[in-house]
């Protein structure tokens, strides 16, 4: 199975409250931790391509937050 821009998508838009590499990874059969790992090094995921993917299911509320964290990066 290949790892891609989409399954990481889709995993950071259903999760909730654990976004580490190891939960991924123990979510998925075929892919491993180290593969997952390797991609995200040498892909490109810009806030763009991110922004594009959950603008439509954003609520906009006065007494919301929208907070990005890379300290993983």
């Amino acid at each position: 199975m290949r790892f891609t821009k989409l399954n990481y998508c889709q995993y950071l838009l259903i999760s909730q409250i654990n976004y580490t590499l190891t939960n991924l990874a123990e979510h998925l059969e075929q892919i491993s931790h180290d593969k997952i790992n390797r991609y995200l090094k040498n892909e490109k995921l810009t806030p763009r391509l991110l922004w594009d993917n959950v603008k439509e299911i954003i609520e906009v509320s006065e007494n919301a937050y929208l907070v990005f964290d890379n300290t993983g990066c």
